[in-house]
């Protein structure tokens, strides 16, 4: 089963069960999906979907920090939940320690030495890690490494 197949039955569940938080999230996560594929008169692969979730994800994660600091908590938890139902869907997760052995290997194999080669150790950590790490960490730990 595609993961937009998946994402639609739980939406279906969900409305039998009469969960309205998770039944909101995942049409905000289907309306998404669905502006992409007429923006762009495709069919979306699952790999393009878990991009479309990274990104819901990220969005949630900035609204949270904006919402804590401005005193909403009821907000906060809003877009906490909405964060952590997208999140089921992405792939595991690597860890720190897995994260920096695999950006150890691609700075190997693109023979970066300094933090002037940053660009081409995130190009190619990116492609290998995109989905199981976000851009962020991803550049921290090769900022650490390089560093």
């Amino acid at each position: 089963m595609s993961l937009k197949e998946q994402i639609s039955n739980d939406i279906k569940t969900a409305m039998k069960e009469k969960n309205v938080a998770l039944r909101d999230a995942l049409r905000l996560l289907s309306s998404a999906m669905k502006q992409i594929e007429v923006d762009e008169r495709k069919e979306l692969s699952d790999d393009d979907i878990i991009k479309i979730i990274q990104k819901q994800v990220k969005q949630r994660n900035d609204a949270m920090s904006q919402y804590r600091d401005a005193g909403r908590e009821d907000l906060y938890e809003k877009e906490a939940s909405e964060a952590a139902i997208f999140e089921t869907y992405l792939p595991a997760q690597l860890s720190d320690e897995e994260l920096e052995s695999a950006l150890r290997a691609i700075i190997a194999e693109t023979g970066a030495e300094s933090i002037k080669d940053i660009g081409r150790v995130m190009g190619a950590a990116s492609k290998a890690l995109g989905a199981q790490a976000d851009g962020k960490r991803i550049n921290e730990c090769a900022k650490k490494i390089l560093g």
